[in-house]
């Protein structure tokens, strides 16, 4: 009965802050909701699969579906970068990563980048407009904010998956990983 009413009051709360326009939840409550929740959820992180080389992953996520692509052939002069349009098929991928696992635009779908901000909040919101009602995303994405001050300042080590101690590798799953050619 504890755990009913516990997960009652998550459902509650998650209700409560997406109708108030807020729909990011913590690292762990995605990590519970992905590996132990009683509904079906399509947990995607949303990073161009290179930076997932190069940071880390967790089997925890069912898929990799970037929301915007690096274009190595635009290189930037005055942003000293790659420009990162929106993938244009995000909404159809993600709809059909649904699909194959025999489920419906009404399921949770949990998004998430680097740090929560410039890719998962993004995201959420475009698949929210784009006719998916129960869209979240991780707050503070899989490596966290920055710390402000001292000599690791700059470094991603507050908050976020890696910074809660949830089970992650470098190395990600082939099976998962996003690869144009599917």
């Amino acid at each position: 009965m504890a755990r009913f009413l516990s997960m009652l009051a998550l459902a509650w709360a998650l209700s409560a802050s997406a109708q108030a326009g807020d729909y990011g939840i913590s690292a762990a409550e995605a990590f519970e909701r992905a590996e132990h929740g009683e509904e079906p959820v399509l947990f995607v992180d949303v990073r161009d699969p290179v930076e997932i080389m190069f940071i880390g992953w967790t089997d925890s996520v069912d898929i990799n579906i970037p929301f915007l692509l690096v274009d190595r052939h635009g290189w930037n002069a005055d942003r000293g970068g790659f420009p990162l349009p929106r993938n244009p098929d995000f909404a159809a991928e993600v709809e059909a990563a649904l699909v194959e696992r025999g489920l419906d635009r009404e399921t949770t779908i949990i998004t998430m980048c680097r740090s929560g901000s410039a890719r998962g909040e993004p995201s959420a919101a475009y698949l929210r407009e784009a006719g998916f009602p129960n869209v979240l995303y991780v707050r503070h994405g899989f490596q966290g904010d920055r710390i402000a001050e001292g000599e690791r300042a700059g470094m991603r080590l507050k908050n976020g998956w890696q910074n809660e101690g949830l089970p992650w590798q470098p190395r990600f799953d082939p099976d998962k990983i996003y690869r144009p050619s599917r």
